[in-house]
């Protein structure tokens, strides 16, 4: 394991019996304090027939600070959109990510919208996390010749705070993977024993736009039009896919965000051979698209039985985080994860004052034997 760790606290939320919408799992938070200082999990809902809502539920804590529960508080997010809806009568709001974004003094939802023609990144905004006004579906510009607009997408977020973009202006900014052909997990397994990695198809990229005003009233998000590649497949056990994972989120060292990679395992009791593992990257705070330290070897596997076995086996997926200010300990974080596509559950990353020093990883050339 990498010298930082994920220790796990509790399975915090399973799918309500008799519920519905949770028949076929509670999955991929988003975490975020409201204005009343409580925690709120956004959590997907899936119905029969992988039909996603996305869901709020309050964290509910113990006398020692740990999270131990929640209590249910109805839905966010429901398919309504055309862009959300197909014609089947399938749909989906899926796998939420929230930040409040400081200079607009509001909460930005990204999520996954299960379109006629595949998942799309969407967002939506509140002014107290109970009510939600939807944006639209992201809209991006191509960039030496790769096309972000008409590709499959997900797993985004944003930075709380205007970031610098290559030209050092100053805009909103966003973190996503798209999932170009023949990059997703299950193509890039079945590939040769060894394989060159394509770089620009493989990566998480950061794209920026214009900062909305704050006071105006916001009707969607300008077009994504300048990009950074940022983190490409370098390690073992993500050499058949990265993506992204919880919100940045500022730490001692620099933005903090807890990523998923995939790779390959021996599973005879399953028919998935993929495995869903996470790591930790620290961007520069000050020029984001510079990683100071990047796991080596995961930080959170699945190797509970709640994380092998469910929906789809032998995954822990980081989508929500809280920097613990409440208990006075900002080098604390709680992070919540999909354990099986079933289940929530929560772990604790402690961040040292000095960072390991093995998680100096270069991606600049990356090839792989299969292993």
């Amino acid at each position: 394991m990498s010298g930082l760790k994920l220790h796990r606290i509790c399975q915090i939320m399973t799918p309500e019996p008799g519920n519905p919408m949770e028949v076929e799992g509670v999955l991929n938070p988003a975490a975020v304090r409201g204005p009343d200082g409580e925690l709120y999990l956004f959590p997907r809902l899936v119905a029969k027939g992988n039909y996603s809502r996305v869901g709020i539920a309050r964290v509910l804590f113990n006398e020692s600070g740990d999270p131990y529960g929640v209590e249910r508080l109805g839905i966010a997010l429901e398919p309504e959109a055309d862009y959300e809806l197909r014609a089947d009568g399938s749909g989906g709001c899926e796998d939420a990510r929230v930040t409040f974004v400081e200079p607009l003094k509001l909460y930005l939802m990204t999520y996954t919208a299960h379109s006629p023609i595949g998942p799309r990144i969407a967002f939506a905004v509140s002014e107290d996390l109970f009510h939600w006004k939807r944006l639209g579906l992201a809209t991006f510009e191509s960039f030496l010749g790769i096309d972000f607009a008409h590709v499959d997408d997900k797993d985004a977020s944003l930075f709380p705070i205007a970031i610098p973009n290559h030209s050092g202006k100053m805009q909103m900014a966003m973190i996503h993977r798209p999932l170009f052909r023949g990059t997703r997990p299950e193509e890039t397994a079945n590939k040769a024993a060894s394989r060159i990695v394509d770089i620009d198809h493989e990566s998480i990229w950061i794209s920026y736009c214009p900062m909305p005003v704050e006071g105006q009233k916001l009707q969607h998000l300008g077009l994504f039009n300048s990009h950074h590649r940022l983190a490409t497949p370098v390690s073992p056990w993500e050499r058949l896919k990265i993506g992204g994972g919880t919100p940045p989120i500022l730490t001692q060292h620099g933005w903090l965000i807890i990523y998923h990679g995939v790779s390959e395992i021996s599973d005879k009791e399953s028919d998935n051979h993929l495995c869903y593992s996470a790591g930790v990257m620290i961007l520069s705070k000050e020029h984001p698209r510079i990683i100071h330290y990047r796991s080596v070897e995961p930080v959170l596997n699945p190797i509970m039985p709640e994380e092998r076995n469910g929906i789809v086996p032998n995954v822990v997926f980081p989508t929500g985080i809280d920097r613990r200010d409440d208990l006075g300990m900002p080098n604390r974080f709680d992070v919540y994860y999909g354990m099986a596509d079933k289940r929530i559950g929560v772990a604790r990353l402690d961040v040292p004052d000095l960072l390991p020093q093995e998680g100096n990883v270069s991606d600049d050339t990356v090839s792989y034997e299969k292993i």
